[in-house]
C-alpha cells in the first residue's frame, strides 16, 4: 500500500501468473463436475479441453476474485474502512502474465468523539392552555353535530344545512358532474364554488333560485376553469344544527367513558404537538453544536455526491438556476460555494452520528423498521399492499426508511449524555419560537426536502438531513 495522502489510499496488487493459472485449473476442475461434454463422462473431460471452451471466462472470474480477496485482506490487515466505492484499475490482464493492478479509494476520517457531557443545551417545553383544549373539544362537537328540519318557516341562514337539487349550465348547456339531487349543503362550509353558498342565504323552503358563479381559473376541470355558470337550485328542506352538549353522553357516543376521558385524550394529542416541536428545536441545537465541535476533512467523493444532490434540487435546469440567482442576488460560483459548505456540514454530521452509532452499537431493530414501513403504507389508502411489496423488493428504499430511525436513535443517545436544561415557556411564546425556528429552517434549507417521496416527514428529522450518511454507515 502506498503512503497515505489525506483520506486517499492506493493498494498495489501483484499476483504471479503461476498462482492465477493454478486457480484457473481449480475452477475448471470444479466446472468439469457440472458440465456435460460429448464423449466424456461427467467429471472426466480433460482440463485442456475445458480450458479451450471456458478458460477465458474462468480467467476473468479468477482475476476479479483474486483482486477482491487481496483488497479485502489489505483493508482488514490495515484496519481501513473505505468511505467510497474502490476504483480498481486492472490494466489489461493476460493469461500467462503476472497480474498487476491498483485500487484507489477514500477511507473514513479518524476523529475523537470526545465527551458529550460537555455539550450544554436549552430545551424549550410547553403544553396546551386549558382554553385551547376546550376550543378543540368544541370543534369536535361541531364536527359531530346533527341537523334537523326546521319547524317554523324562516329563510335559510349561515350555518344551516340545505337539502337541494341543482343543475348547472355553462352557456345554457348542462355539463357533466354539474347536477345532483338531495344534496346536503351546509351554508358557510366553503365546500362549493365561491359565491354559491352565499347566494342561497335568505332562501325559503321550496324556493327555486338561479345561482350565478364563476369557476376559479385554477379549477381542476380545464373546460370549466374561468367560465361563468348558472345553477338552477331547488331548496327542498332547511335544516338547522342541533345543539351538542359536551357531557358524558357525548363522550360515550365517541366510544369513551366520560367527558373527562375525552378531555384528557385531546390534551394528550395536543401535548404531542408541543413535544414534537420541542424535540425538533433541541435536535437542531444539538446538530448545530456538533457542527461547531468537529472540523475534520470529509471524503471528497462523499462531499461531491452530497453537493450534486443539493445542486440538482437547487438548479435542476438553467431556468431554475436563473430564478435562484435572481432571488438570492448571488452568482453561480457564489451559490455553489454556499451549497458546497452546506453539503460538507451534512456529510460531516452524518459521519459523526454514524461513528457514535458504530462505537455504541446502536442498531435499528426489525420491529422498528416494520412499524415505519406500515406507517408509510398507511399513507396510501387502498394501495398498502403494493407499497409494502415495493419497499420489500427495493433495499435502497428500505434504507431510506431505516436512516432517519437510526439517526433519531443516535441523537437521543447523545442527548442523554449532554446536559439539557429544560425551560418551560407559556404556550403562545413557545409556539412563536417554534414557528420562527421552522421558518428559519425552511428558508435556510428549502431545497433539502427529502424526496423526500415519498415521505412528507414532520420536523422530527434533521434540517441538514445528515441521516443519509448516518444510516448507510450503521453496519
Amino acid at each position: 500500500m502506498s503512503a497515505p495522502e489525506g483520506l486517499r489510499r492506493e493498494i498495489k496488487i501483484n499476483v504471479p501468473a503461476s498462482e492465477l493459472d493454478a486457480k484457473v485449473d481449480e475452477k475448471l476442475k470444479d466446472l468439469s463436475k457440472q458440465v456435460r461434454m460429448p464423449g466424456f463422462r461427467p467429471g472426466k473431460a480433460p482440463v485442456k479441453l475445458l480450458r479451450k471452451q471456458y478458460g477465458k471466462a474462468a480467467f476473468g472470474e479468477v482475476v476479479s476474485e483474486t483482486v477482491n480477496e487481496a483488497m479485502q485482506k489489505c483493508m482488514a490487515d490495515n484496519n481501513l474502512r473505505p468511505a467510497t466505492e474502490p476504483d480498481v484499475d486492472f490494466g489489461e490482464p493476460e493469461e500467462g502474465k503476472d497480474l498487476v493492478c491498483s485500487v484507489n479509494f477514500e477511507v473514513m476520517p479518524e476523529f475523537e468523539l470526545g465527551d458529550f457531557s460537555t455539550i450544554e443545551l436549552e430545551r424549550a417545553t410547553s403544553g396546551p392552555e386549558d382554553e385551547k383544549v376546550e376550543e378543540q373539544l368544541k370543534a369536535i362537537a361541531e364536527q359531530q353535530k346533527n341537523f334537523a328540519r326546521i319547524e317554523e318557516a324562516r329563510p335559510a341562514q349561515n350555518g344551516d344545512s340545505l337539502l337541494i337539487d341543482f343543475v348547472g349550465r355553462v352557456d345554457g348547456t348542462a355539463f357533466e358532474g354539474g347536477a345532483a339531487e338531495d344534496y346536503a349543503l351546509e351554508i358557510g362550509s366553503g365546500t362549493f364554488i365561491p359565491g354559491f353558498e352565499e347566494q342561497l342565504t335568505g332562501a325559503a323552503e321550496g324556493e327555486k333560485r338561479d345561482v350565478t358563479v364563476t369557476f376559479p381559473e385554477d379549477y381542476g376541470n380545464a373546460e370549466l376553469a374561468g367560465k361563468e355558470a348558472v345553477f338552477e337550485v331547488t331548496v327542498k328542506e332547511i335544516r338547522a344544527p342541533e345543539a351538542v352538549e359536551l357531557n358524558d353522553d357525548f363522550a360515550q357516543k365517541l366510544g369513551l367513558q366520560s367527558l373527562d376521558e375525552l378531555r384528557d385524550m385531546v390534551r394528550q394529542q395536543m401535548q404531542g404537538e408541543f413535544d414534537r416541536a420541542s424535540r425538533f428545536m433541541v435536535k437542531r441545537k444539538l446538530l448545530d453544536a456538533l457542527a461547531e465541535r468537529y472540523d475534520f476533512a470529509v471524503p471528497a467523493g462523499m462531499l461531491q455526491g452530497e453537493f450534486d444532490q443539493i445542486w440538482g434540487q437547487v438548479a435542476p435546469d438553467e431556468a431554475a438556476l436563473e430564478a435562484e440567482k435572481e432571488k438570492t442576488g448571488k452568482g453561480e460560483d457564489e451559490l455553489k460555494d454556499e451549497y458546497r459548505a452546506i453539503a460538507e456540514r451534512r456529510v460531516r454530521l452524518g459521519l459523526v452520528l454514524a461513528e457514535v452509532g458504530r462505537f455504541n452499537n446502536i442498531q435499528v431493530q426489525q420491529d422498528e423498521l416494520q412499524r415505519a414501513l406500515l406507517d408509510e403504507a398507511r399513507r396510501y389508502p387502498g394501495q398498502e399492499q403494493q407499497v409494502l411489496q415495493f419497499y420489500q423488493q427495493n433495499p435502497e428504499m428500505m434504507q431510506r426508511l431505516r436512516a432517519p430511525i437510526y439517526e433519531d436513535k443516535v441523537v437521543d443517545f447523545v442527548l442523554e449524555m449532554a446536559k439539557v436544561n429544560e425551560k418551560s415557556l407559556p404556550a403562545q411564546e413557545f409556539m412563536a419560537l417554534a414557528e420562527a425556528e421552522d421558518e428559519e429552517d425552511g428558508h435556510d434549507h428549502h431545497h433539502h426536502d427529502h424526496d423526500h417521496h415519498h415521505h412528507d416527514h414532520d420536523h422530527d428529522h434533521d434540517h441538514d438531513h445528515s441521516h443519509d450518511h448516518a444510516g448507510h454507515k450503521e453496519a
